[in-house]
């Protein structure tokens, strides 16, 4: 059988092929596309008088995270968190956002760096 290889693809390979080899190659290609993230659980923390509010915050494990951070003092604060890997300066009367990674079950504690004694607190993931 002669193909003429300046005509379409699906001229020169018959349709039965053609829809055999499609499937196939969703197959093999499908695990490797991209799948929708899961939803973000949203949570807020607000910094005051050099404290956070609330201190412990329960988060769902194995769930990405955002959480903001409402700087309510008029001076800077840094967001830090050694389990975390996370460090984030908030200036003063503004708001931050933090991504965290899903979490294994436990608990991971965060600190105001610049008042470390009374700005404590921690995620706990359940």
């Amino acid at each position: 059988m002669l193909h003429n290889l300046g005509a379409p693809f699906s001229a020169r390979m018959p349709l039965p092929r053609l829809a055999a080899f499609l499937i196939l190659a969703a197959c093999i290609f499908a695990p490797a596309l991209p799948t929708r993230a899961a939803e973000d659980a949203e949570f807020t923390i607000e910094v005051k008088d050099h404290r956070f509010t609330p201190s412990e915050i329960k988060v769902p494990a194995a769930t990405p995270i955002k959480l903001t951070v409402k700087n309510l003092d008029a001076s800077a604060e840094e967001f830090e968190s050694h389990p975390l890997g996370i460090e984030k300066v908030i200036a003063g009367n503004s708001n931050a956002t933090i991504r965290v990674k899903p979490l294994d079950k436990g608990t991971y504690t965060f600190v105001g760096e610049y008042h470390e004694d009374t700005a404590k607190g921690s995620l706990i993931a359940e």
